[in-house]
């Protein structure tokens, strides 16, 4: 059975950094035999169909081959349909009333619980705000990700040790969800 699903690539393409041209990547993906390739963005996502393997399988596929075609590391999460589309179904915070520059999504590599953010003082960063979904974070940022004080703090070592995290704003999670569905 074909399932579609989204690769989302951490720090490609940002500030002159790990440079991956759309194009090349979705030449990559398809040379490693899924079809239905797209990206999405400049940012690092691309959506795909595999007729085998799961999310971590797929995630290390492609790593891997990023890291031998542009020759560099870089952490890949793979998501599908339904799971995408669960994160925007889930959401938390009242999208539809938010500016999509107010409401970002971290997705993570396992699973996150509150423990993990226990020294994290949400009165502080009021009325910023975050909370936790599966394998994922929803942050509302009024002023958005780049002033964020809340996003910065969550993104502390400490905070995500032993995972792979990647953020993306509201658009983007709505994007991805629309095109990888069948």
């Amino acid at each position: 059975m074909t399932t579609m699903y989204a690769a989302l690539l951490r720090g490609i393409n940002v500030g002159g950094a790990k440079k991956v041209p759309m194009a090349e990547l979705r030449a990559l993906v398809e040379g490693l035999g899924h079809g239905a390739v797209r990206t999405h963005l400049q940012s690092g996502q691309v959506v795909f169909a595999a007729e085998r393997g799961d999310e971590a399988s797929l995630a290390a596929e492609l790593a891997g081959a990023v890291a031998e075609r542009f020759g560099f590391a870089v952490d890949v999460i793979v998501r599908d349909h339904a799971y995408l589309r669960g994160i925007v179904d889930a959401c938390p915070f009242p999208a539809t009333d938010l500016e999509p520059r107010q409401l970002h999504v971290t997705y993570f590599s396992g699973p996150v619980d509150e423990e993990r953010f226990a020294g994290v003082d949400r009165a502080a960063h009021a009325p910023e705000e975050f909370r936790l979904g599966d394998r994922a974070l929803y942050l509302y940022a009024p002023d958005g990700l780049g002033r964020s004080k809340l996003a910065e703090a969550l993104s502390r070592p400490r905070v995500t040790k032993g995972l792979v995290a990647t953020s993306r704003n509201w658009n983007t999670v709505v994007g991805l969800a629309e095109l990888t569905r069948t």
